[in-house]
């Protein structure tokens, strides 16, 4: 073999950046465990495109997600951690030594496996969608509701999600003007009568989402009837986007049990997956939080749970 071409052996591969990636990073560089971590095809991960984080302790007056995510970085280097760009094109989980393959064609070996790939908000796909993202556009009412208080906002989703994000942005805004694509609901019963009882939601059936309006900022939401064909503007501050995540666990379907949505199945407790040596931590397993903070907790569990599974097979 060519020994350009050669594999590169390391004793733990992070795979993934974002809370996730960078905490276990930083706990197993501390650990001696001289992580190598890929970054992922958006290093930092989605708060990359998140404006300003108050909710996330240690930043007294807040701060904006992307600074935070070079904080994480630098302090993740700072410990011993190799930072890499790239990403994983594909795995091979068959053996004792772990194979992943970069899109650039490397393979790395590696004993241990942190998974931290995140997982992606699904958009409805109009283009005033992303320009307006972080100003006014947004996929997690809990991050960004609190900018919003006192004001009308507009929600997108017919799901548990959506109720849930409908239901805690009525207790900081005026009025959440909820659209549903269908004539019904597709969430839980007791989700759906909560939503119904509470008095400033209003709800639009069978309404289509074409735009969000405004130049710099949103400053409306433009939707269509899809029964009678209206079409009709909402003065509203903020539109939230509430038609689920999608965990990046494609590459890794045919070798870890997975719920039907893709989440990555760890062992309740743990970060373990269904193979040994490989560790899932963050929003790719985990549907009910998706946090910063939470992800980087179960970073920290993966970093650990993963120091010890390798000296426990003499590895470390």
């Amino acid at each position: 073999m060519d020994p350009q071409s050669a594999p590169e052996k390391v004793t733990l591969l992070i795979i993934g950046s974002g809370p996730a990636g960078y905490t276990a990073a930083i706990y197993a560089a501390r650990a001696d465990l001289k992580p190598l971590l890929y970054q992922g095809i958006q290093p930092g991960g989605q708060l990359t495109i998140t404006t300003g984080v108050e909710n996330y302790p240690g930043y007294p007056e807040g701060i904006q997600g992307p600074d935070m995510m070079v904080d994480f970085e630098r302090q993740a280097a700072r410990m011993g951690s190799e930072i890499r760009f790239g990403m994983a094109a594909g795995v091979d989980f068959t053996g004792p030594v772990h194979r992943v393959t970069l899109d650039d064609g490397k393979e790395i070996h590696s004993d241990a496996v942190i998974i931290a790939t995140g997982a992606s908000a699904k958009w409805l796909g109009i283009p005033s969608e992303q320009r307006l993202n972080g100003y006014g556009v947004s996929a997690c009412a809990v991050c960004d509701g609190f900018f919003f208080r006192g004001k009308e906002v507009a929600i997108v989703g017919g799901g548990d999600t959506a109720c849930e994000e409908a239901l805690y942005l009525s207790k900081l805004c005026t009025r959440v003007h909820m659209l549903v694509r269908r004539s019904e609901m597709r969430a839980s019963r007791v989700m759906q009568d909560r939503v119904l009882i509470t008095r400033n939601i209003s709800i639009y059936w069978n309404s289509e989402t074409l735009e969000a309006v405004g130049e710099t900022r949103v400053e409306g939401v433009r939707f269509r009837n899809t029964q009678t064909g209206e079409i009709s503007l909402i003065p509203v501050s903020a539109l939230f986007i509430a038609i689920g995540h999608q965990p990046n666990s494609d590459i890794f379907r045919d070798w870890l049990d997975m719920d039907p949505q893709g989440y990555i199945k760890t062992v309740p407790g743990s970060t373990r997956t269904s193979r040994p040596g490989i560790f899932a931590c963050g929003d790719v397993q985990d549907r009910i939080y998706r946090q910063a903070v939470t992800a980087a907790g179960s970073g920290c569990m993966a970093a650990l749970d993963a120091e010890r599974w390798l000296s426990h097979k003499g590895l470390h």
